[in-house]
């Protein structure tokens, strides 16, 4: 783990040397000054030598500008190696979450991964500074004060160093403790950012339930769990700071002690009595840091350790032998499938079913049958358990992933769309279309009119989700972007459901010229939509149990024709 972590110092080396030398100039220019203080009290004042302290008192005056001006450096440079690295980490971060598969997702909270991503790695980013820093410059301060300390008396310095084994078990003892808890409060964060997400992205589902009440409870549910764990680590950091803190104070009154007592016999003098204080308010001041370090190393450690678990999970299994298909006629064979999510029930079983080129594919049923799971399984969102699903005769399984996916678009009926403008949505769909491109696109997707009718036109910004667009502005704008991808394969899922019919008329329209040409798989609950399929395939947990045309499907009477009557009746009620 701290391998990982000290690896992302590389990229940053100069700039990091640059700082702990700036460290360590500034370590070397505090243990001047006890020096020339005993100088001061021992030589230059009882001997009346004025210009000598004058000398000496301009130099040390120097000496603080010259720290001044490293303390600056320390301070901005030291920050930008902990702030880069902390970038370097989310892009690490980034990157390999654009590579895991659907199931992680669908285990991992939104809110939870954004805490990750930016609370953790923000401690992180201080632990990279400061960590290094601190431990670094308090191991020049107790080797330089420790020899000067000898220097003026070996035999003080070794009955004040034999406490330092108190302080190092103390510290060491708390030490756990405090790891534990900031592990648990980070942990917490976590779910109160997930609640918090969750709840903000459901607000008008609160509203229009009212249920403002039961979110709030929930809310202070996840809070008073935080703010229990919070507590907790500010009691073990408490315990840690006090404990410490009464060690060092004992410390320096050990230091008072026995160095009265030396000073009082005549083994040191005066000015070496003082230079001793300071030297051990030097010799303090690291300990003081390493005490600070340890709090802060099991805050950013257990950050760091979060973020090296996402860094960890298993990305989506390519074979190195993948091949970069640029395009495919769209020929579909599915070869005894079968699919279960992660260990439970399985939904697909052994399915069997031949989609020709160009032909239209239609999937209905109950509720549950695996249709849309069934869609999924072709661009690989998940893996499937058993079987094969080729494309123009090639195993999926050996196509990279991005040739895969380039090759089929997909339309659902919840659209996800990007924060930002109608043009950005349209243009996602192939970032190096032209202007002519996208506004064709968004001819053809039947939306160009309705887009030229708004103030700002195509730089109209949609909000989150695009919130402040229609439910059938939105499908439009996701069949626009579909245009410019143009793919020789199509998934319809749910596409025109829940839509008035006006508007489910100008989507049709806009998809009945999108799908010419392509291979279209078209899952549906309003079967008057797929009539003019060249295939209906009923798809029940029982697996397929019909296929064929409308007329077909109607005349054997089976399961098909009784989801059509039924369906028919209440139309017609």
């Amino acid at each position: 783990m701290i391998k990982r972590f000290i690896s992302y110092y590389r990229p940053h080396w100069k700039l990091f040397v640059f700082d702990m030398a700036c460290a360590l100039i500034a370590a070397l220019c505090d243990l001047f000054f006890p020096m020339i203080a005993g100088n001061i009290i021992d030589v230059y004042v009882p001997n009346k030598q004025i210009r000598l302290l004058i000398i000496w008192s301009v130099a040390l005056l120097l000496i603080f500008i010259f720290k001044a001006a490293l303390n600056y450096m320390m301070i901005y440079y030291g920050h930008c190696v902990g702030v880069r690295m902390q970038s370097d980490m989310r892009r690490d971060i980034f990157k390999h979450m654009q590579k895991l598969p659907f199931s992680f997702f669908d285990s991992n909270k939104t809110g939870s991964i954004m805490s990750r991503i930016i609370n953790d790695l923000m401690e992180v980013s201080e632990l990279a500074h400061h960590g290094a820093e601190d431990l670094f410059i308090s191991a020049i301060m107790l080797v330089g004060s420790f020899i000067i300390l000898c220097t003026i008396n070996i035999p003080l310095t070794l009955i004040i160093f034999a406490f330092i084994p108190f302080l190092v078990l103390y510290a060491s003892k708390t030490r756990l403790r405090m790891g534990d808890a900031f592990q648990k409060t980070r942990e917490e964060v976590s779910k109160i950012n997930a609640s918090l997400e969750n709840s903000i992205s459901g607000i008008r589902v609160a509203k229009a339930f009212t249920n403002s009440a039961h979110e709030e409870t929930k809310f202070e549910r996840n809070n008073a769990s935080f703010k229990k764990s919070r507590e907790f680590a500010y009691k073990t950091m408490a315990e840690f700071h006090s404990g410490m803190g009464f060690l060092t104070d004992f410390l320096n009154l050990v230091v008072m002690v026995g160095g009265g007592i030396f000073c009082y016999y005549g083994h040191i003098t005066f000015g070496e009595f003082v230079k001793y204080l300071l030297y051990i308010n030097l010799f303090l001041t690291p300990i003081k840091k390493i005490i600070g370090f340890i709090e802060q190393y099991q805050n950013g450690m257990s950050g760091f350790k979060r973020f090296v678990e996402i860094l960890e999970a298993e990305p989506e299994p390519q074979s190195p032998n993948s091949i970069d298909v640029k395009s495919v006629n769209g020929a579909i064979k599915f070869n005894n499938v079968s699919f279960a999510y992660g260990q439970g029930k399985e939904i697909l079983s052994e399915i069997n079913l031949d989609i020709p080129q160009g032909k239209t594919v239609a999937f209905v049923g109950p509720s549950g049958g695996g249709k849309t799971t069934l869609c999924h399984l072709i661009p690989r969102f998940y893996d499937i358990t058993e079987g094969e699903i080729n494309i123009d005769g090639i195993n999926i399984q050996d196509f990279t992933y991005e040739s895969l996916r380039q090759n089929i678009g997909i339309v659902q009926q919840d659209v996800f769309l990007f924060s930002g403008t109608i043009w950005d949505n349209i243009a996602y769909g192939n970032i190096d279309a032209s202007e002519e491109e996208i506004l064709e696109a968004s001819k053809l997707a039947n939306i160009h009119d309705f887009v030229m009718e708004l103030p700002d036109k195509y730089d109209t910004n949609i909000g989150e989700r695009g919130v402040k667009l229609s439910g059938g502005q939105k499908q439009r704008l996701s069949i626009a972007r579909l245009f410019l991808k143009n793919p020789p394969i199509l998934i319809l899922d749910e596409a025109t459901s829940a839509l008035d019919n006006a508007t489910e008329l100008l989507i049709q329209d806009a998809l009945d010229k999108l799908s010419k040409g392509k291979t279209s798989l078209i899952v549906a609950h309003r079967l008057s939509t797929i009539k003019n399929a060249d295939t209906i395939v009923v798809l029940t947990e029982k697996g397929i149990v019909e296929q064929g045309s409308h007329e077909e499907l109607l005349s054997h009477g089976g399961l098909y024709k009784e989801l059509y009557e039924s369906q028919f009746k209440l139309n017609n009620e």
